[in-house]
């Protein structure tokens, strides 16, 4: 199972993001852990400056701006 982290503080962007990363691994029958990093703190522990931020696994895969729909399957695959 992959841990997956969405990082931002709650805004459409993140929530686009965060359903599109669910949409793409219930598609291609890949169990995630799906959790919503919404503390700022923790936010910049990761080196985020620019939301929303997917950390797949303990990773930095992407920060700002909602990823397409190739990129996530490139994460997840």
């Amino acid at each position: 199972m992959k841990q997956v982290k969405i990082l931002g503080p709650g805004c459409r962007n993140c929530e686009t993001t965060a359903r599109l990363v669910a949409e793409v691994a219930d598609a291609q029958g890949i169990a995630i852990e799906l959790e919503k990093v919404t503390d700022m703190a923790a936010i910049l522990g990761y080196g985020i400056l620019s939301t929303p931020g997917v950390v797949i696994d303990g990773k930095v895969v992407h920060s700002g701006g909602v990823p397409d729909r190739k990129k996530i399957e490139g994460w997840l695959g």
